[in-house]
C-alpha cells in the first residue's frame, strides 16, 4: 500500500511538472507572437502588445492616450510636448533626447520592447532599430486621412485594440463628413498659414494642413501655392490679394514654447481688409494639434472641430 501511495504521488508530480512545461510553453509562445507593420522606412516584426514603448511620434503617443495605453509608454522627447499631453511630462516618463536629437543611450538603458518614431527621426531609424523594434509612422499629407486610418488601424493591431480603434476611426469619419457638408453649404474660400517669429507661410490642397480643404471641403482661395514642408513664404499684401472668406492660423512660435505672435503679425491694417476679418472668421488654430501632434485619434477630432467652428 505504501509503495501505491508513493508510486501515485510520483506520478502527480510528473503530470504537474508535464503542466508547468506545458503552460511555460504556451506563454513562450504568446511572447513570441509578432504583427508584420509596414511602415515609411521599411517593414518589421513588431511584438504584440509590447509593455514598453519609447514613442517619438505626438500623433502616436495622442492615439495610444486614447486607447488607454499609457501604462506602456516608458519614454518619449519631453521637450515641445503639446500642452494638452502635458501628464507625460511626470517623472515615471523618461525624457529620451530631442526630437531632432535622440539619446541613444538612454532608450538603449529603458529596453523598450517598440520604438516608435515619425519623420523628424527617420535619419536615426537605422540606429534606433539596433536598440529594438523600430516603426517610422509618418502621415502622407496628399491622403491625410487615409494614411491616418491605416496608422491607427497598425496601432490597434499591435496593441490588440482593433474594435476600440474602428469605433473611434468611424466616429471622426461622421465629424468630418458633416464639416465637409457644411464647408459646401456657406461657400467661400479659405487660407491657412503658419506664422513663425514675423514670418508667413501659406499652405494649401495637399499639404500638411491640407486636410482643411482636402477633407473639410473648405475651397481654396488660392490653388496655386507651393507644396513644401515649410510652406510657401507670404506677405500680408498676399493675403489681401487672395482676400479669403476664412483664414485658418497656426502659430509655430507658441508651439515649439515661444511667445505666440500670430495675433501680432496678422491683424494688421492689410489683412483687416480682407472678407475673413470684416466677418470675424479668422481662426487661430491649436498649434499643439496641428503643428507637433497631428495624426492623433484626439488631435484629428480636435481640428476637425476646430474647422467646424471656424466655419460657422
Amino acid at each position: 500500500m505504501k509503495k501505491l501511495s508513493l508510486l501515485l504521488m510520483a506520478l502527480v508530480t510528473v503530470l504537474v511538472i508535464a503542466a508547468c512545461g506545458s503552460q511555460s510553453a504556451d506563454s513562450g509562445a504568446k511572447k513570441g507572437e509578432t504583427v508584420t507593420i509596414k511602415h515609411a522606412s521599411g517593414s518589421t516584426d513588431v511584438p504584440k502588445n509590447p509593455k514598453k514603448v519609447v514613442v517619438f511620434n505626438f500623433g502616436v503617443l495622442d492615439t495610444l492616450d486614447e486607447l488607454g495605453l499609457s501604462d506602456r509608454v516608458v519614454g518619449l522627447p519631453k521637450q515641445s510636448l503639446p500642452a494638452y499631453l502635458k501628464k507625460y511630462n511626470e517623472n515615471k516618463y523618461e525624457s529620451v533626447g530631442g526630437l531632432k536629437e535622440p539619446d541613444f543611450e538612454k532608450i538603449a538603458e529603458l529596453e523598450p520592447d517598440l520604438i516608435i518614431i515619425e519623420g523628424r527621426q527617420s535619419e536615426q531609424y537605422d540606429e534606433l532599430k539596433k536598440i529594438a523594434p523600430t516603426i517610422d509612422i509618418q502621415l502622407d499629407q496628399k491622403n491625410y486621412m487615409k494614411s491616418f486610418k491605416e496608422n491607427t488601424e497598425n496601432i490597434g493591431k499591435i496593441f490588440g485594440k482593433e474594435d476600440a480603434v474602428k469605433d473611434e476611426l468611424a466616429r471622426i469619419d461622421s465629424q468630418a463628413e458633416k464639416v465637409n457638408k457644411l464647408a459646401k453649404e456657406k461657400g467661400g474660400k479659405g487660407l491657412v498659414v503658419l506664422t513663425s517669429d514675423k514670418q508667413i507661410s501659406a499652405y494649401g490642397s495637399g499639404s500638411r494642413f491640407g486636410l482643411i480643404h482636402d477633407v473639410l471641403g473648405v475651397e481654396p482661395a488660392d490653388q496655386d501655392i507651393k507644396v513644401s514642408l515649410h510652406g510657401q513664404s507670404v506677405s500680408s499684401e498676399y493675403i489681401s490679394e487672395k482676400n479669403p472668406d476664412y483664414l485658418f492660423v497656426i502659430d509655430r512660435s507658441a508651439a515649439i514654447g515661444e511667445k505666440g505672435t500670430a495675433k501680432e503679425v496678422i491683424e494688421n491694417e492689410i489683412v483687416k481688409s480682407t472678407n475673413a476679418y470684416k466677418n470675424g472668421h479668422i481662426t487661430y488654430l491649436d498649434p499643439g494639434y496641428w503643428y507637433l501632434s497631428g495624426g492623433g485619434l484626439e488631435s484629428v477630432s480636435e481640428m476637425v472641430k476646430e474647422v467646424e467652428n471656424g466655419l460657422k
